[in-house]
């Protein structure tokens, strides 16, 4: 890292200041992750709180992630114009002052706006905490760095469904946005005083306006119309219809503008390599599915299965502690990238066809098994499948092409989020359906059930309704495990796309892996 004005490199820092300043910068990554899980079991709870139903909560969790892979490509554009160290501070700050504003959100809406707000202000968090550790830290240790930075991005979401879960429980769901704000001052502050006199060069650089507002455009256009076409009837709304024609539209014209401008935020060119394309295609899908099943599972535990938000968050627990514990080991394994990727994905695989088998008594350990299983897969996903994209990238071209895959990876997680809750309440619709239609009057099993609920002391009404709950418990059940199988099945069909890539060679780039 070299200081402003062709000065010479500054020495990395040691001692007590080495020890802190990391520390504030492991704290800015921690922070970006672990909002990206918090609120995932704490949705039905801050619906509830809001009046709003959970299909409408999902927002919550779709926004802040859109917001975050739509600025991803602008980070290196920032850094290289204002400085890393300028970027990050700002980042860190302008994200714990909408952190603040989320928690003190008194609608959807306005909850909604802050967290769009406050993921479009934290792309440059991860990618710039990682390059000032490497610059602080002498070349022998940038080894340490990594692992600092690594464990950072493990350990969030391990925490990030427990903390959100008891806060939820036990507070208002506010907090789980508000515990951002010291934590936030204090890094900001931290890294702005250690590392102002290391400010990186800076440089006046065209920037693609068009391309970017397009590529806003069309993405958030799809995850509208992703996200209210299970209310309004999809295609037979005419809001959805123009949604979806916009973005269309919009998605080629930003695809014809990035292969003909100078200047692309996106380098489409990119996609022509071999390895690039289809890791980018399998990393995209296995975090899609991550992301889609972190979601799910603690609604259907909250809402079908009588579950509070803390013990939700500690079934899906063992997947961030087993990967915490794996991935130094996995790290240190010098085997080809493809035989990690596959296993990670055979491992993806056998998590979700095991969630595909549980029951409506299915124990604590029962559901909590698939989840540690997933840990195994998630030590060995993220570092192979990057590997493979960015084997035979040119160095010039890396900040780029890392721009596009976490651009690309965010989007697909976005997107999947929204899609495996529509289908999730479309699935509960088609099986409650069949499962009601023999409970009528003239059913003899039907009348035996309510004949006994009412012996206990039930009104019919009440006989009734006990019927009618048992069977939507039994219809949502029955969607999700469908649904575990088909993401079973497309993590399964990842496997031939690995094999299709070349084998990597080794490399020396350092891109970000969360």
């Amino acid at each position: 890292m070299s200081a402003p004005g062709g000065a010479a490199t500054p020495a990395p820092l040691a001692g007590l200041a080495l020890a802190v300043t990391s520390l504030a910068l492991a704290l800015g990554t921690f922070m970006q992750v672990l909002d990206g899980s918090i609120a995932n079991v704490s949705l039905p709870t801050i619906a509830g709180n809001l009046g709003v139903s959970t299909d409408n909560g999902t927002w919550v969790i779709t926004s802040f992630a859109c917001a975050n892979g739509v600025t991803v490509p602008l980070t290196g554009w920032l850094m290289a114009r204002f400085g890393v160290v300028r970027t990050f501070t700002v980042s860190v700050i302008a994200f714990t002052i909408t952190s603040f504003l989320c928690g003190i959100a008194w609608s959807l809406p306005s909850l909604i706006l802050f967290r769009l707000l406050q993921g479009a202000v934290s792309g440059p968090m991860i990618p710039g905490s990682q390059a000032l550790l490497l610059g602080i830290f002498p070349p022998h240790k940038r080894g340490t760095a990594l692992s600092i930075w690594s464990m950072t991005t493990l350990v969030a979401p391990v925490m990030g469904p427990v903390l959100g879960g008891y806060i939820s429980d036990n507070y208002h769901w506010g907090w789980i946005f508000l515990i951002n704000v010291p934590v936030g001052l204090a890094a900001g502050f931290v890294t702005w005083r250690s590392l102002k006199n290391r400010e990186t060069p800076t440089m006046r650089l065209p920037i693609d306006t068009v391309g970017l507002i397009l590529l806003a455009f069309w993405v958030f256009c799809l995850q509208t119309m992703l996200d209210l076409g299970k209310d309004r009837d999809w295609f037979h709304s005419g809001l959805i219809v123009v949604l979806t024609l916009c973005a269309v539209i919009g998605f080629i014209a930003w695809v014809i503008w990035e292969l003909t401008d100078g200047q692309p935020a996106v380098d489409l060119t990119l996609f022509a390599q071999r390895n690039f394309g289809l890791g980018v295609l399998a990393l995209c899908l296995g975090y899609a599915l991550l992301f889609a099943n972190n979601l799910l599972l603690p609604l259907w535990l909250q809402e079908q299965m009588g579950y509070t938000a803390t013990w939700a968050g500690l079934v899906a627990a063992p997947s961030g502690a087993v990967a915490v514990l794996l991935t130094p080991f996995v790290g240190r394994l010098k085997i080809d990238a493809r035989w990690l990727a596959s296993t990670a994905f055979a491992a993806f695989a056998l998590s979700f066809f095991l969630r595909s088998r549980y029951t409506p008594d299915a124990s604590f350990w029962t559901l909590a098994f698939p989840l540690a299983l997933q840990g195994v897969a998630m030590s060995m996903f993220f570092v192979p499948l990057i590997t493979i994209s960015f084997d035979g990238i040119a160095g010039p071209k890396v900040p780029s092409a890392s721009g596009i895959s976490n651009f690309a990876r965010i989007t697909a997680g976005s997107f999947a989020a929204s899609l495996i809750t529509t289908y999730w309440d479309r699935r509960e619709a088609l099986h409650q359906s069949r499962l009601v239609e023999g409970s009528t009057s003239f059913s003899p099993i039907y009348r035996e059930t309510v004949g006994r609920l009412e012996s206990i002391g039930m009104s019919p009404l009440q006989a009734a309704g006990a019927v009618m709950r048992q069977a939507v418990n039994q219809a949502y059940l029955l969607s999700s495990l469908e649904l575990f199988w088909f993401c079973g099945w497309a993590a399964v069909f990842m496997l031939p796309v690995v094999w299709i890539c070349r084998r990597p060679t080794p490399s020396g780039h350092v891109v970000a892996a969360d």
